[in-house]
């Protein structure tokens, strides 16, 4: 897929530079950096939904069943 973007002259340059320097094409590079970027974003959001299904009392959570897990997990000194 061809595409165009717009990036600052400073990281165009930079990019050109290792690009040469690792043997990538622009495009091999471009399409690795976003691909690893994308990796790490992977999981994001993940957290904040965990967090609204067992962080608030109103989530839906049977407080019962709530109270049990809680129990079932040993405490832990930090």
């Amino acid at each position: 897929m061809k595409t165009a973007i717009s990036l600052p002259d400073d990281i165009f340059v930079a990019a050109e530079h290792h690009a040469k320097r690792i043997g990538f094409s622009r495009s091999q590079l471009y399409a690795t950096a976003l691909a690893e970027y994308l990796k790490s974003q992977r999981h994001c959001g993940v957290r904040e939904a965990l967090d609204r299904v067992y962080g608030l009392r109103q989530s839906g959570v049977d407080p019962l069943m709530d109270s049990m897990q809680r129990a079932s997990i040993n405490p832990e000194d930090w």
